[in-house]
């Protein structure tokens, strides 16, 4: 891994598992860890046939100069839940930047879902996130990302610091989304209406694997969010559906994707959508 040179030194945690498909079940069939990055035990709220998985980082946060690797892949027909036991945070930092890295390899007709709860960056950090997601034929993906800049709750704003963006899909050797972005504390774009357009709150889901026919599309644009003045956008591209949310709340961010995960659910992957129990507690 080549190092960031504006990265000092940190927490230097990775986190690598694997998902097999074996007699109809899928199970986790491998995981290493380095540092505080952890995946206690599987679930099977659904039976064997999707393995839900909690992700843990135990210092809770993210500080300058943490480095964090999270890998997944899933073999041939297998199918995987990941979500994570609660917002995370990207605290303030004194200069160092601080990365999170995901790489998923996602198998022939296997499916992972990459269902996070909400992101917090707050005021002053220096922030990375890089995720890269590798299909074969037949495999889908679903996953989202929620980002709270400043805690709004507080009174705070981001004035000061910088979020990296960068995420990448590839199907069969395909490029399908590339993206990257840069927003700096206090930017014009947080204000602009051709950017943040003054909200705190934004939230990206992408899912892929097959064609989105019209009447799914249809029905994920009807869905109103909860927050009154939030904007909402839902685009089907070839292959891929991308959703976009801008509001002030990300509890509402988060209920607006869930609605849209629970009609896109069955239609991609062909099961009814079935919460992560962790998101009740």
């Amino acid at each position: 891994m080549q190092r960031d040179p504006i990265l000092a030194p940190g927490w230097q945690a990775s986190l690598d598992l694997r998902f097999s498909r074996r007699a109809g079940d899928t199970v986790l069939a491998e995981r290493r860890h380095r540092g505080p990055l952890r995946v206690q035990k599987p679930f099977y709220p659904e039976g064997g046939g999707v393995c839900h998985a909690i992700v843990l980082h135990p210092p809770a946060g993210i500080a300058g100069g943490d480095e964090l690797e999270i890998g997944a892949v899933l073999e041939d027909g297998a199918h995987a839940l990941l979500t994570t036991p609660g917002a995370g945070k990207w605290y303030r930092s004194a200069g160092p930047r601080a990365r999170q890295s995901l790489d998923f390899e996602i198998g022939a007709g296997a499916a992972l879902e990459w269902l996070p709860q909400e992101t917090i960056v707050f005021d002053g950090a220096a922030a990375r996130m890089e995720s890269r997601i590798r299909l074969a034929a037949e495999a889908r993906f679903i996953g989202w990302e929620v980002l709270c800049l400043g805690r709004k709750a507080a009174g705070e704003r981001f004035t000061k610091g910088e979020l990296r963006l960068a995420t990448r899909i590839v199907l069969e050797d395909r490029l399908l989304w590339l993206e990257q972005g840069r927003i700096a504390g206090d930017s014009p774009l947080l204000e602009s209406p051709m950017g943040l357009a003054g909200f705190s709150v934004c939230g990206t889901l992408l899912a892929t694997g097959h064609d989105i026919e019209a009447g799914l599309l249809a029905a994920c644009r009807e869905i109103v969010p909860r927050e009154e003045g939030a904007r909402t956008g839902v685009t089907g591209l070839p292959r891929l559906l991308v959703a976009r949310y801008l509001g002030h709340s990300s509890e509402a961010a988060r209920a607006w994707f869930v609605s849209l995960w629970r009609e896109l659910r069955p239609a991609l992957i062909g099961r009814e959508a079935q919460p992560p129990r962790i998101w009740s507690t």
